[in-house]
């Protein structure tokens, strides 16, 4: 199998590279380089994703092409120069308009110029369903893959690492919102070696990539299993008095990783992992994926934060 992995030196497009060279794989990873090196034994094809005539690419005999790309205009250009190989897209489930629901429709709007993160990170969605619109009409097959929350060993963003060290730390802890709130996680691991069996299969359509929807309760118990702490003492605080305490979601400093407003988010981590699951997904416990974490670097609520929230919870 000789696969194209655009990218290849960090969390998921490195796991992937990675993954098909321990199956014996001939793989090219192609990127500037700068975020690191690719994995030893893999090629590096030196190329700049904001060329629109991409020669390299496109002089390869690809059998099948990873791409995780954002950028409408570098994934059409990457379409273009590899049609005829099988693309396997990584998308996203920000997809999806209504994260309410857990169903597969309806998208956002596509957005088909390219559009910098850091200044509208709200065109993150958008420019994704213009990247499956490109992958799909383009290439002579492929599939879509949209992950829901990706983490595991090497996550720079600390969107679920943060569980880990924070159980194995010990103490009371802050949980935010209800038990029951569901969420899902899935771990790069079993994402990267599904991505490969799509691509070994050629396999078509679009495709959910989540684990399994789990109460926010049960993952905290799992995580802290894996991480060898017992009985944690966990204080769940409701998100009204998060909000009023300037406590962020999601991810970023202040926050407190994988919580999410509701009922507006009730969807977003809560996606049916069947379809993937009989496409040849296989997902490991969220205990061995804890265990995995707890050297990533984190972001997210101080100890010093947490600590007043608490009281002020206490207080009340």
């Amino acid at each position: 199998m000789n696969l194209l992995v655009l990218g290849g030196t960090r969390f998921l497009s490195r796991e992937v590279a990675t993954r098909a060279m321990a199956r014996g794989w001939d793989v090219t990873c192609a990127c500037r380089g700068e975020s690191g090196p690719v994995p030893d034994g893999a090629t590096h094809l030196r190329w700049d994703r904001t060329d629109p005539s991409p020669a390299e690419v496109g002089s390869g005999t690809w059998d099948a092409v990873v791409d995780v790309g954002r950028l409408p205009s570098q994934v059409r250009a990457a379409v273009a120069a590899t049609a005829a190989a099988h693309w396997v897209f990584v998308s996203t489930v920000s997809v999806y308009a209504d994260n309410s629901s857990p169903a597969m429709e309806p998208l956002v709007e596509p957005i088909d110029e390219d559009r910098d993160l850091a200044t509208d990170p709200e065109a993150y969605g958008g420019m994704k369903v213009a990247c499956e619109q490109a992958v799909r009409s383009g290439a002579q097959s492929s599939v879509v893959v949209r992950p829901g929350l990706i983490v595991g060993p090497g996550d720079p963003t600390g969107r679920f690492s943060y569980w880990p060290q924070r159980l194995a730390r010990g103490g009371e802890v802050l949980a935010p919102g209800r038990p029951e709130d569901v969420v899902q996680v899935i771990d790069v691991r079993d994402l990267a070696e599904w991505l490969l069996v799509l691509a070994e299969q050629r396999t078509t359509g679009v495709l959910d990539a989540v684990g399994t929807p789990t109460p926010f309760g049960d993952l905290l118990a799992a995580v802290a299993a894996g991480v060898g702490a017992a009985s944690p003492q966990l204080t769940w605080v409701d998100a009204d008095v998060l909000e009023a305490h300037d406590v962020q979601p999601w991810a970023g400093e202040g926050s407190l990783p994988l919580w999410l407003p509701r009922p507006e988010y009730d969807g977003m981590l809560a996606h049916d992992p069947g379809p993937a699951e009989a496409a040849g997904l296989r997902l490991r416990s969220v205990a061995d994926t804890a265990a995995a974490c707890l050297t990533d670097p984190v972001t997210a609520l101080s100890p010093e934060r947490e600590a007043e929230v608490l009281a002020a919870w206490h207080a009340r």
